[in-house]
């Protein structure tokens, strides 16, 4: 036991090291080459939050453990909404623009959709238990790629796209190209100890490996994103938090997702239509709370909300109602 938490706290600390040696050097390359901020953000600075998710979710398909897999994108999902957005929202109350409002937005609560409908669509048709085929990761994969060429059109036509003069001294491109490299190199390795620590706890605890992911992997795997979120809403840049949040999330169900179903078929065994409602659920609030009583503003009172929303799913996980 105390082996599996050593191989789950060494995984998780190179996971987010990783990822963030990864997105330093990919932005300073992408820099380099011309790519304005807002691009950079919202396709590289994206990418490096939900590599985590990517690593630990394809290296669990890979071993047999689709339960992980799934419970590592719904789980963080859920938290990127409820937790991430709420306490964000409490530390700064979170401005948000009408074209994220009315574009991005109801992309994240498409995507949740998605994925409710294609992991019950075994059942309705008699095929079997609730999961997601490789027909379906394909399908993902191509909404993920349609999310990426309206992601770019946006950037084209935005003012905020056109790149600066950055008078910021620039890295070598070997040091850039070093932290890319060393980035990845410990995102797979500690993916690999971080999912074989969980499942070792998930088989000593005596729980499914369904409830470690929607829980502990799902909350170490979004680290990055609350960190970026929380010091983007100190420093008084809400922008950053939310997109932060929107592109992890969409990143999450049409790559993550995408990639490991493609890779071999994922059952959801533990992880039912509440994990799921919860999510959708999630979503829909998100965006309403966009739009009420400020207009566009998630408020501290919201951010507590969500907050409490997200404890009583944990509440209701730990009961054993599941």
């Amino acid at each position: 036991m105390f082996s599996s938490i050593f191989f789950l706290i060494i995984g998780l600390v190179l996971i987010i090291g990783g990822a963030s040696f990864l997105t330093d050097g990919a932005s300073a390359i992408a820099r380099r080459l011309g790519m304005s901020d807002l691009v950079v953000g919202l396709t590289i600075v994206a990418f490096g939050t939900s590599a985590p998710e990517l690593v630990i979710s394809l290296i669990s398909a890979m071993n047999g453990s689709s339960e992980l897999a799934v419970g590592n994108v719904v789980g963080s999902n859920i938290f990127n909404i409820l937790v991430i957005v709420g306490i964000t929202a409490m530390v700064m109350p979170m401005k948000i623009q009408r074209s994220i409002m009315t574009n991005e937005i109801p992309l994240v609560v498409l995507s949740s959709l998605v994925l409710l409908i294609m992991a019950n669509t075994p059942i309705l048709d008699g095929a079997g238990q609730a999961g997601i085929s490789r027909s379906d990761g394909l399908i993902l994969l191509l909404f993920f790629l349609i999310f990426m060429r309206y992601t770019f059109s946006q950037a084209r036509i935005s003012p905020e796209s056109k790149p600066r003069n950055d008078t910021r001294q620039q890295s070598p491109l070997w040091k850039s190209t070093a932290y890319v490299t060393g980035g990845l190199a410990a995102l797979v390795y500690g993916g690999d100890r971080f999912v074989a620590g969980a499942s070792d706890i998930a088989a000593a605890m005596g729980v499914s490996e369904a409830i470690i992911g929607l829980t502990i992997v799902s909350t170490g795997t979004s680290l990055p994103e609350l960190a970026t979120s929380v010091t983007a809403a100190i420093k008084g840049n809400s922008g950053i938090a939310i997109g932060n949040v929107i592109g992890s999330n969409i990143f999450n169900i049409f790559l993550v997702l995408g990639a490991s179903a493609t890779c071999t078929p994922l059952q959801l065994g533990d992880i039912n239509n509440a994990d799921l409602l919860t999510l959708t659920g999630a979503s829909v609030l998100f965006w309403i709370f966009g739009w009420l009583f400020r207009r566009r503003t998630i408020t501290r009172g919201e951010g507590a909300v969500l907050t409490l929303a997200y404890i009583g799913y944990i509440a209701y996980l730990i009961m054993g109602v599941k």
